[in-house]
């Protein structure tokens, strides 16, 4: 059964796409990046902020599936510069406890709203 996910504590989308969609015990979230969900403003003037506003909006959208950062099985990074790995890597390592979870970072040409980071997760109960 196909269940969209949608909270207010995240960013609502900017296109025709779900925030999330949860098929039996899977979620697919939709790439977040840094808007804040409150004024959905973007927040890119510092990667550090940045990179911590994407986890809060994907933690946001996992909480909203009754989910968590444990329940990860895989992500997908897209960076708009592959010089920011480190930073992004650290911050990105913080929201996680042990087993992390599969993943692939890749630089790309241009991102949604020329934003420098964009997170998307694959999740399973």
């Amino acid at each position: 059964m196909k269940q969209i996910i949608n909270t207010k504590n995240a960013p609502s989308a900017i296109g025709p796409y779900s925030q999330a969609v949860l098929i039996n015990d899977t979620l697919y979230t939709s790439g977040q990046i840094g808007l804040n969900p409150e004024t959905n403003k973007l927040e890119i003037e510092s990667l550090t902020h940045e990179t911590n506003l994407v986890m809060k909006n994907l933690k946001a959208v996992l909480n909203a599936a009754n989910m968590n950062f444990d329940s990860v099985i895989k992500t997908t990074i897209f960076l708009k510069n592959m010089d920011d790995f480190a930073k992004v890597n650290e911050i990105y390592a913080s929201y996680f406890k042990k087993d992390f979870p599969a993943r692939e970072t890749v630089q790309v040409a241009k991102l949604p709203l020329d934003v420098n980071v964009e997170i998307s997760m694959m999740a399973i109960k």
